[in-house]
């Protein structure tokens, strides 16, 4: 799922306080698909923010199931179970997800080479989509060649590369370095739990490169982006 350590989680996780998350957390750790299912429909009707969701919910019992992993106590079956049952719970935001008008940019989203913890990802496209951008996200162990290839037939505005085990970081180096061999001026973000313990200062020789550590940063990020004057 992601590199685990039980004491550290970036700051973003802690600030939410769902009261269902409890119940929540013991539904997807005994595999309660229907259970999960309706605790989610419930806070979609309640209006819940996609972020919120996202970070209060998903984020953090993926995080918090993710340290019982690395204690042993659950069993690597269960813990993959929780990532199944967390995938299938993402069609029930779509609706609420493509409301907002088009801003006129595109991204291309994807996991680097031999990463296939997606989740992260996906989140990252949908709150692109939030807010209007029309996305292409390649999903978990995206080839650099295929990479490449659907940046040059999308033309993309912004290319988003998620990390979330460290030790794949020289991929995402080599990632970069052949991105910006071919696109020397498309601006490209990365971000994951990865960085949670990769060390940031390896991007510095990528330009044009930002580091995204949170969703409400992502958040701010392409508002801004977004607000500068189209090409």
């Amino acid at each position: 799922m992601t590199d685990r350590s039980p004491d550290t989680r970036p700051a973003e996780q802690a600030a939410g306080d769902l009261a269902v998350y409890p119940a929540y957390l013991a539904a997807l750790l005994r595999g309660d698909r229907a259970a999960c299912r309706q605790i989610v429909a419930n806070l979609l009707e309640q209006a819940i923010g996609i972020r919120s969701l996202y970070v209060d919910l998903f984020q953090r019992a993926l995080y918090d199931i993710g340290a019982l992993w690395a204690q042993n106590r659950i069993s690597v079956e269960v813990e993959h179970c929780a990532t199944a049952i967390t995938e299938s719970l993402f069609p029930l935001v779509y609706p609420h997800l493509f409301m907002a008008e088009h801003c006129g940019r595109r991204a291309v989203v994807s996991c680097v080479a031999n990463e296939f913890h997606q989740i992260g990802g996906k989140m990252v496209a949908d709150i692109l989509e939030m807010h209007g951008w029309d996305t292409l996200f390649l999903g978990a162990n995206t080839g650099l060649t295929e990479l490449v290839r659907h940046i040059d037939e999308q033309q993309p505005d912004l290319v988003a590369l998620s990390l979330s085990l460290s030790h794949h970081l020289p991929v995402l180096l080599t990632s970069l370095t052949e991105l910006r061999r071919h696109f020397p001026l498309l601006p490209l973000i990365v971000g994951g739990q990865g960085f949670a313990w990769a060390d940031p200062a390896a991007l510095a020789t990528t330009p044009q490169l930002q580091l995204i550590r949170s969703l409400a940063e992502l958040e701010t990020y392409v508002t801004d982006f977004a607000a500068q004057p189209l090409p």
